[in-house]
């Protein structure tokens, strides 16, 4: 058997109707697993849903909107997609918030809220929800999408940055609570990827230029090239790994 192989395993990926998210879905299933395509909303899901059965079969994909600003809302999608499919072995918390972009200094009260609340808060709530069932088959994998900007500075990014290094903490203290119950809890910290959500950072050419200028590979990344760890990461290939984050930046903080 492949240690990539994820058939009978069951997938739930936030915010993947677009983008980074889109992606993951999508390789999981290739590699055999049932997925939850969920963002805020509905029609959005069930386009992809649709796409994801016309090339893996009927049945291969669910869609279960659900806005991360509201706990409700993630209980009802972890309870949903349990009920469903009769587990959840695969948790990716994609979705995330960038209300903001500039210094600190300017940052309002609520838009610092709103950043803590969807890119952390909002991850705990989720994995809280699902982890339970996890551990009591002592079988499960949970993803963070985190980002390098919680391994960098930034001038115009600090917030989403301070979130984005808190979700690294979050998985390695969530690794250290779940580890002895066989519930591996792991981040992916991707660059600049040619995604709607980052699209300040790289519609502008000399935005763009700037931002790749110092990476070896030179370049921006595509959703796709982010995937393949998530395969790894839900997968028996990646069984000895928990509480780390495995950067995909072309190499930008390198230097």
């Amino acid at each position: 058997m492949s240690l990539f192989d994820l058939t009978g395993k069951v997938a739930v990926i936030t915010g993947s109707s677009r983008g980074i998210g889109r992606a993951i879905a999508a390789r999981l299933a290739e590699h055999g697993a049932k997925v939850v395509v969920s963002s805020r909303k509905a029609e959005a899901c069930e386009a992809v849903v649709k796409e994801l059965e016309a090339q893996w079969g009927a049945g291969c994909a669910l869609a279960i909107p659900a806005n991360i600003s509201s706990k409700e809302n993630l209980r009802h999608l972890a309870g949903a997609a349990a009920a469903h499919f009769g587990k959840i072995d695969i948790l990716v918390c994609n979705a995330a918030s960038n209300p903001y972009y500039g210094p600190l200094a300017g940052i309002s009260d609520d838009q610092f809220r709103k950043i803590l609340d969807n890119n952390v808060i909002a991850n705990h709530w989720l994995i809280s929800f699902v982890a339970p069932q996890m551990i009591a088959r002592k079988d499960g994998s949970i993803i963070i999408i985190s980002s390098i900007g919680g391994l960098r500075a930034s001038t115009t990014l600090g917030a989403y940055g301070v979130s984005k290094a808190a979700d690294m903490q979050l998985a390695r203290s969530l690794a250290a609570e779940y580890g002895p119950h066989n519930v591996r809890v792991n981040c992916i910290a991707p660059g600049l990827v040619r995604t709607d959500f980052a699209r300040a950072l790289w519609e502008n050419p000399d935005n763009l230029k700037t931002s790749t200028a110092r990476a070896p590979l030179g370049r921006i990344g595509e959703p796709d090239e982010i995937s393949g760890a998530a395969v790894f990461l839900a997968s028996q290939a990646s069984s000895f790994m928990t509480g780390q984050a495995l950067v995909i930046d072309g190499g930008a903080t390198i230097n």
